[in-house]
C-alpha cells in the first residue's frame, strides 16, 4: 500500500486562510459543502476537516498523523504532540494572535488582582484558570460558546478573548487589561508518526513549502537595468532580502539588478529608483521564498 500522511485541516476561522496558503505552496485542496473529507491533488496525503479546538486531541491519539491548529489549543487541551513548526498566519493577516483579558470600558477592573471573586467568560477555561493561579486570584471561569464580547457586564465581569487587531473589542466598548497568551498557528505531529521516517520527511516537505509561501506573501520581486556608474546609488535604495543579484548584460556598460522587497514599500522606492536612473523596472509576484 502507498504511504499516506493523514493530515488535519482546520475547520472554521482558519479554514479559508489555510486553503489559500496550501494553494500558494503548491497543493490544491477542494472541500465539498457536505463533506469533512477534502480532496487534495497529492496521493500521499489524506485530509480530514477538523475544528482547530479538537485538532491536538486527534493528533495525540493517532487518529491523525499531523494537523494544523493554534498553539493555544495545544496548551488548552494539554495534548502530548510535537510542534514541528510555527506557520505565522491567522484569519485576517499574517500575524500572531493574542488571548486578552478584557472588560467594559468603565469597569473598575484595572489589573489581574482585581479579578478576585469575579466571573470570567472564555473559550480557554484551562489557560484562564492557570492565569488566575499565577496571579494568586480566585475567580469563576465560565466556558463561553461564542459571542463572548457581549457577555459583559450582564453575564460576566470580564472575558478572555482572542484578537488579531483589537477592532472587535473596541467596537463592543471593551478595554484590554492584559495579555493572557500569545499564539500562532502551528504544524503539529503525533509522536509515533514523527518516528516514522517517511511520514516525518513528508511533513517536513509540507512545512518547507508552507513556510516558503508565507515568507513570499508580503513580498515582490524587482528587476531593473542600470548603468554601472549609477549602480551604487541604486543599490543603496534597495532594502534587499540579503544582497541583490547583479548580472551582466550584453552592453558592458549596463547591469541587471534583481532583488526582493516588501510589497508595501514599492510605491516609495520605485520613484527613487527612477530618479537614480534605473530603467526597465519590472515588479513581479512571488509564490514562495525558501531561505
Amino acid at each position: 500500500m502507498m504511504n499516506r500522511l493523514r493530515l488535519g485541516i482546520p475547520k472554521g476561522s482558519l479554514q479559508e486562510a489555510t486553503l489559500e496558503l496550501f494553494a500558494r505552496a503548491g497543493w490544491k485542496i477542494t472541500i465539498s459543502s457536505r463533506s469533512y473529507v477534502p480532496a487534495i491533488d497529492d496521493p500521499e496525503i489524506e485530509c480530514l476537516l477538523v475544528r482547530a479546538q479538537e485538532m491536538a486531541r486527534y493528533v495525540e491519539t493517532g487518529a491523525l498523523d499531523a494537523g494544523i491548529t493554534g498553539h493555544d489549543w495545544v496548551v488548552e487541551t494539554g495534548a502530548d504532540v510535537g510542534e514541528l513548526a510555527e506557520l505565522v498566519y491567522a484569519k485576517q493577516r499574517l500575524s500572531r494572535v493574542r488571548w486578552v483579558l478584557a472588560v467594559q470600558e468603565d469597569s473598575a477592573i484595572r489589573e489581574p488582582r482585581d479579578l478576585q471573586g469575579k466571573v470570567i467568560a472564555t473559550e480557554i477555561v484551562r489557560i484562564t484558570g492557570e492565569y488566575l493561579k499565577r496571579h494568586g486570584v480566585s475567580g469563576r471561569v465560565d466556558f463561553s460558546w461564542g459571542a463572548t464580547e457581549v457577555k459583559v457586564p450582564q453575564l460576566a465581569d470580564a472575558i478572555v478573548e482572542v484578537t488579531e487587531t483589537g477592532s472587535s473589542l473596541r467596537a463592543n466598548r471593551l478595554r484590554i487589561v492584559d495579555t493572557v497568551l500569545e499564539s500562532a498557528t502551528v504544524f503539529i505531529m503525533n509522536r509515533a508518526a514523527a518516528a516514522d521516517a517517511w511520514k516525518k520527511e513528508k511533513a517536513e516537505c509540507l512545512i518547507l513549502m508552507l513556510q516558503g509561501a508565507i515568507a513570499a506573501a508580503s513580498k515582490v520581486g524587482l528587476l531593473l537595468n542600470v548603468r554601472r556608474e549609477d549602480l551604487d546609488r541604486v543599490v543603496a535604495i534597495l532594502p534587499a532580502l540579503k544582497n541583490p543579484t547583479i548580472s551582466m548584460l550584453s552592453d558592458p556598460g549596463w547591469v541587471a539588478v534583481n532583488t526582493i522587497v516588501e510589497e508595501s514599500i514599492v510605491r516609495q522606492i520605485l520613484p527613487k529608483l527612477k530618479a537614480a536612473n534605473a530603467q526597465g523596472i519590472v515588479e513581479y509576484p512571488l509564490n514562495k521564498i525558501v531561505l
